[in-house]
């Protein structure tokens, strides 16, 4: 299963959802891939810490492998992913790392129209039970790869007023690139992060959207300091803290995305 974390407003958890999913699912016995495709690299961090060096294979060696192909022919049987898949410290849990170039990359990537390479890389990737990306907070050429090459798509939402504004037109989104690129896509649900369940704007911006009909997930997840923490020690919640009360939300959730 190829899920992606997307959403065109930043600071909205992605990549914390991200790992942490990641995490979860791997500590379960699945053979679990987070690819980092912000700029940013937060899930890069959050998983690798500072081990990763320039020199290192990412995700935009895959990218500018793409380009050098398209200009001199050749291919490989592999998906071109492979080298640059890092191992974590957390068994079953790997990651191909963010970089920097991607940014100055992106032009020339769309400008030649490889927007399906992503896609046509993971139809032969072999070896993972469960594939997360992480997208950058806006709709660009990397976020496209994502939910063309994805099968679920999860949206972030942190109970703002604005937020819930901007929920409908990344909804359509979605559904256009589902119509036009990937007929596959399907919006998974919407993840209500940072919810403070004694509070009445929260309660209320949640009760709408489910009574609106969009397909809220029943877990949510609360703010916590031990967030910033994991985030600071590159540990995700499950092995950082895995008997706190986040860890359980997030247990929850993965466990209602599984149907369990």
């Amino acid at each position: 299963m190829r899920r992606v974390i997307f959403n065109q407003k930043g600071g909205v958890g992605k990549s914390t959802i991200t790992c942490n999913l990641a995490a979860i699912s791997a500590v379960e016995g699945k053979r679990t891939l987070v690819i980092d495709l912000d700029v940013q690299g937060n899930s890069t961090q959050y998983l690798l810490g500072d081990k990763i060096k320039d020199s290192d294979k990412t995700v935009a060696h895959f990218f500018k492998d793409c380009l050098s192909l398209s200009l001199f022919g050749g291919g490989s049987s592999g998906s071109g992913l492979e080298s640059a898949i890092h191992e974590t410290p957390f068994p079953n849990l790997f990651v191909i790392p963010s970089h920097p170039e991607l940014e100055p990359l992106q032009g020339r990537l769309e400008s030649r129209m490889k927007i399906f390479k992503l896609k046509e890389a993971l139809d032969k990737l072999e070896g993972f039970d469960a594939i997360y990306m992480d997208t950058p907070p806006i709709l660009n050429f990397y976020s496209q790869s994502a939910l063309i090459a994805a099968d679920k798509c999860l949206i972030p939402f942190d109970c703002d007023s604005f937020a819930r504004d901007a929920l409908y037109s990344l909804m359509q989104v979605i559904t256009e690139i589902k119509s036009d690129h990937n007929q596959n896509l399907e919006i998974e649900g919407i993840i209500v992060n940072q919810f403070q369940r004694q509070a009445n704007l929260p309660r209320q911006l949640v009760e709408e959207l489910i009574a609106e009909g969009l397909p809220v997930l029943a877990a949510m997840i609360s703010p916590s300091v031990k967030v910033r923490e994991s985030h600071s020690e590159s540990k995700p919640l499950v092995h950082y803290v895995p008997n706190h009360k986040l860890t359980d939300e997030y247990r929850a959730l993965h466990a209602e995305l599984h149907g369990n």
